[in-house]
């Protein structure tokens, strides 16, 4: 069910989400290559830790009632960047992923602060990642795994197992953010007590600091619009609930 547009972004409920693992040819990969290599060339000497591994990116997105049917293909880290710092100029490829959004037993929203050396240095997200070929089930993306995975890696936390697997795909500034809301049965001191000493285990953490979000006044200039864009959406929803229930 599509909602009004947050953000500029548009926001639809899912029931189910399909993906699939596909062969495409990406004509403006293939015809920008010079721009491909200097913009990871750029990239790379403000920040030395950037890897150009393999991606998935999205070349088609169906969405039908509640069900959405996606279509990913390989690619590299360096062809995405220049594609995403460019605007997403073809039109026809989108950046697909998945994240879990951590809600906690007393109604606060958890994000992370990205660190310095990533891609993202200070923007403050949910735990995500573009999917990799590690996702891949046979002929299929399983971006329920590829969520779990990069909470439980940035932040320590395992999925509740009774957790359902409700989607809000988030679209628009070519993003196709499929979140997955999840309560934790823990306050949200105690969770991020929790990230907080995950974080001083790692070496190189990928958060710098853990973000409460208790409300639409919450909402930072530091967060991408699909962030900004869910949050208004799922507290506004909230707030319409607290009234009618008045």
């Amino acid at each position: 069910m599509s909602e009004a547009r947050p953000y500029g972004f548009e926001v639809v409920r899912l029931a189910r989400l399909e993906a699939r693992l596909v062969v495409y040819d990406w004509a403006w990969a293939r015809d920008n290559a010079e721009r491909v290599t200097e913009n990871w060339r750029r990239r790379v000497a403000g920040q030395p830790a950037l890897f150009d591994g393999p991606v998935l990116l999205a070349c088609d997105c169906a969405i039908v009632g509640e069900v959405c049917r996606l279509s990913l293909f390989e690619t590299t880290y360096a062809r995405f960047l220049a594609y995403r710092d460019g605007g997403s100029p073809d039109g026809h490829v989108a950046n697909a992923f998945a994240a879990i959004v951590p809600w906690s037993a007393d109604g606060a929203v958890l994000l992370g602060r990205m660190g310095a050396h990533t891609a993202n240095a200070g923007q403050i997200y949910f735990p995500c990642g573009t999917p990799d070929p590690g996702d891949v089930r046979g002929e299929s993306v399983d971006f329920s795994g590829s969520a779990g995975r990069e909470l439980l890696e940035e932040t320590g936390l395992d999925l509740p197992e009774d957790a359902p697997e409700d989607w809000v795909c988030l679209r628009g500034e070519g993003q196709l953010a499929f979140l997955r809301p999840v309560r934790f049965s823990d306050a949200a001191a105690t969770l991020i007590d929790r990230m907080e000493t995950h974080a001083i285990r790692e070496d190189e953490p990928e958060l710098s600091g853990i973000v409460a979000v208790r409300s639409a006044a919450d909402i930072d200039a530091a967060m991408p619009g699909f962030v900004r864009a869910y949050l208004a959406s799922a507290f506004d929803a909230g707030a319409r609930a607290r009234r009618r229930r008045t």
